[in-house]
């Protein structure tokens, strides 16, 4: 089993925004996150630990502004808690290995798909397309990317 941490050499290859997100509890801005519009067969990673978040095959889009996700590749690599800021009751999503703060959940999503929308700040998150996951030592998530629907 892969070790998937928070390291230093990790937070220094950061950009600013990545930072920003990931450990001061960011967002980007709506409509300007790289995978946003990504629409190609693969695994999302957390950008600090490499843990496996989301698939391929569970992206769709919500109209939101960010990447979105019926659900979690593998629900040991998300943490869910509560978050009071802004004057509102949101559930928080986090990364269980890196801790890096990815967005939040939401109970808006396609009910024949669970019900739940993943927003997911594309500065958060590392893709790693379908042809390298293999070499990565993502292989056995191969069944989970399928193409976005």
């Amino acid at each position: 089993m892969p070790q998937y941490r928070k390291t230093a050499e990790a937070l220094a290859a950061l950009t600013p925004e990545q930072f920003y997100v990931t450990q001061q509890s960011g967002t980007e801005r709506p409509g300007t996150g790289a995978l946003l519009n990504n629409k190609a067969a693969g695994i999302y990673v957390d950008v600090v630990s490499g843990e496996p978040l989301f698939a391929s095959a569970d992206k769709y889009e919500s109209g939101c502004g960010w990447p979105s996700f019926t659900k979690p590749i593998d629900h040991g690599n998300v943490k869910e808690l509560t978050d009071t800021t802004h004057g509102m009751v949101r559930t928080e999503v986090r990364s269980a290995f890196g801790d890096s703060h990815l967005g939040h959940v939401f109970e808006d999503g396609p009910l024949d798909r669970g019900g739940l929308r993943y927003c997911i700040n594309s500065a958060s998150l590392r893709f790693v397309p379908r042809e390298r996951m293999e070499a990565e030592g993502y292989g056995a998530y191969l069944d989970q990317v399928e193409d976005v629907r």
